[in-house]
């Protein structure tokens, strides 16, 4: 099976680990000698219930999140997190600081502004392309919540150190960088993340939200756009993702118990970006296209010399096992995701590659 797999770059839905991929097989066309397949149980089931508390107990362990904290699941994607964090914490008294890193900055803070929210673009690196992540921030002390991306996938960026507030909660994009790194939570009032990137399968979100937090929820939103209403039914008040829930139950099992936990995850990962980076770096061929402090351990993004160039090294590198490296539609170039799953082994393997293409056409 091993074999027949390419090494694969795709920015998400993305790499999953192989083990996973292998007790999904196992189990799929019967779950825990249920005689049923995973998909098939009720989520109302003994079988599900023990999926959905261990995905939640596992987060617990790895974040280090103590009895303040809610680990949710919810449907939507972070898409649908950009427009229920003003819709559940904003109201016409207060206002919220968002800090505009790009893309996914960017369509957070048009879904406040659809709901004539009242907020604040407190600092945006729109000036260099979103190429940095900004510095000396001053936020308002009277903010009901601070918004940034953790990690943009487009343009290759990723908050290292996380703004100081002076205590007005943090609410963070973490999609594509959750679970790839230790990080103090403390600061935290709502964390959340598309799994579709470093801990599962798309078509489940999780939520990470701290219990004060749910003390601003209104009454008059719709059950289905209200924290207190996934916190209050444990995730369950409908059929929630539960197959993509299952697979982000072994995902983390798999960085809890393989890889040894979210330090040495985030060990690898850094050994992985450096390989990388050290390689473009010294090429005169290949070139980043974010300042060195604001570098993604997460997304690589890299521009060739022309972009025929570009398009022959996606093809080529696909022919050889490559896949995935395609930059985003919206920027174009060339971008290597190396989240997770993305063993030191394939990053190798890869610079390997560009060594000969810039040999071949350099």
């Amino acid at each position: 099976m091993e074999d027949k797999r390419i090494n694969n770059f795709n920015a998400g839905p993305a790499a999953l680990p192989l083990e996973v991929l292998t007790e999904i097989k196992d189990s799929f066309l019967n779950f825990k000698n249920s005689g049923m397949s995973v998909v098939e149980v009720s989520h109302r089931s003994k079988w599900f219930d023990n999926v959905i508390n261990d995905a939640v107990q596992r987060t617990k362990r790895l974040l280090n999140l103590d009895a303040r904290y809610e680990v949710l699941f919810l449907q939507g994607g972070a898409s649908l997190q950009f427009g229920m964090i003003p819709m559940n914490f904003l109201n016409a008294d207060n206002s919220a600081d968002y800090v505009n890193t790009g893309t996914w900055s960017t369509k957070a803070i048009k879904e406040a502004e659809i709901q004539n929210k009242k907020i604040t673009v407190v600092a945006s690196s729109e000036d260099k392309n979103f190429s940095y992540i900004p510095e000396n921030i001053q936020f308002n002390r009277d903010a009901a919540y601070v918004h940034i991306t953790s990690n943009n996938t487009i343009k290759g960026t990723q908050w290292k150190n996380f703004p100081d507030t002076e205590g007005v909660p943090v609410i963070a994009d973490m999609s594509s960088d959750i679970m790839s790194r230790r990080i103090d939570v403390d600061r935290f009032g709502l964390i959340y993340a598309g799994a579709q990137k470093n801990i599962g399968p798309a078509g489940v979100c999780m939520v990470i939200i701290r219990k004060d937090m749910l003390e601003l929820v209104p009454d008059g939103l719709p059950s289905m756009l209200k924290y207190t209403t996934y916190a209050q039914k444990k995730s369950m008040y409908n059929t929630p993702p539960c197959f993509a829930i299952y697979a982000v139950s072994l995902v983390l099992k798999w960085i809890e118990e393989t890889c040894g936990g979210l330090d040495k995850m985030e060990e690898i990962n850094k050994e992985k970006a450096k390989l990388l980076y050290d390689y473009i770096d010294n090429s005169g061929f290949y070139k980043s296209t974010v300042m060195v402090g604001s570098r993604s351990d997460m997304n690589v993004v890299f521009r060739l010399p022309s972009e025929d160039l570009e398009v022959q090294f996606i093809s080529d590198a696909l022919k050889n096992g490559f896949g995935g490296l395609k930059g985003h539609r919206s920027v174009g170039g060339c971008r290597a995701s190396i989240y997770n799953p993305t063993s030191i082994k394939a990053v190798s393997a890869l610079v390997d590659f560009m060594k000969i293409f810039e040999n071949k056409m350099g």
